[in-house]
């Protein structure tokens, strides 16, 4: 299979959800805009790829999208020092850029009720490149995107999913009687795997898709591709960790503050 330079490759993000299970945080913005530390959930999974050299970037927007475009659009000024000139005699001078990013970043409008499948197959026109990653902005993972693109390329099908092992929110424990041996507060549940997202497609995935405003990725179009042999599951042993409930916004807060960020890789 043809290997494309990772430059050249878009990473699809699907930021357009309403977020409702995290209410608390989601009244006023949207969820990829949901900060772990001083920054959104989103400049993470950014990060994460940025660190493996993908640095094109394709945003599927819908619920409050524009706080999204003007994240991006005032990235420089919320993130350096500048000068303005109050009468508008001279432009903005911004400092201290060495080291700030080199992404380039689509913001593409795909409807503020618009299901998963559906706002990527909207912004097809966007994906040039015969292979793409795919992923959701609500969770984090140190996910070895480099050795994901080697699976999948070695595997040679026309998607990938990255399985996970789901981490339940029960404590578990081990007992001898009524004696408790061993308490682990967020156990993984090794024996079952889940789709992580961090995807990667070829271009045909678009074949699998249709017009229909609410097609689900995650249903008819992924049990096609796995019914045609065509969708692999490359296993991340490693952290992983969704952002769905304002209990793992607390979560992975705590983590940030404790400096216990496993999916920090950059």
């Amino acid at each position: 299979m043809n290997r494309p330079s990772k430059r050249d490759m878009p990473v699809v993000i699907l930021c357009g959800g309403k977020g409702t299970r995290l209410r608390e945080e989601t009244e006023y913005r949207p969820k990829p805009m949901v900060e772990i530390g001083p920054q959104p959930i989103l400049w993470h999974i950014m990060k994460t790829y940025g660190a493996h050299g993908l640095d094109r970037f394709l945003l599927c927007l819908g619920y409050k999208g524009w706080e999204i475009k003007q994240y991006f659009l005032r990235y420089r000024e919320m993130h350096c020092d500048f000068t303005i000139s109050m009468d508008g005699s001279r432009p903005p001078e911004i400092h201290n850029q060495d080291g700030h990013e080199t992404w380039r970043v689509t913001c593409a409008e795909t409807g503020a009720e618009t299901a998963t499948g559906a706002r990527l197959r909207m912004v097809r026109k966007y994906v040039d490149a015969a292979t793409f990653c795919f992923t959701y902005g609500d969770a984090v993972g140190n996910v070895d995107i480099d050795a994901l693109l080697d699976f999948h390329w070695s595997e040679g099908r026309i998607a990938t999913v990255t399985g996970v092992h789901p981490t339940s929110r029960y404590g578990e424990m081990r007992v001898d009687g009524p004696k408790v041996l061993e308490f682990d507060e967020k156990p993984n549940l090794a024996e079952g795997v889940v789709s992580g997202g961090f995807f990667v497609f070829q271009r045909e995935v678009f074949d699998y898709l249709n017009d229909d405003p609410d097609l689900f990725l995650e249903q008819q179009p992924l049990r096609n591709l796995a019914r045609d042999g065509q969708l692999s599951v490359y296993l991340h042993e490693g952290f992983w960790h969704p952002m769905d409930t304002y209990r793992d916004y607390l979560y992975l807060n705590d983590l940030w503050k404790r400096g216990e960020t496993p999916w920090k890789i950059w």
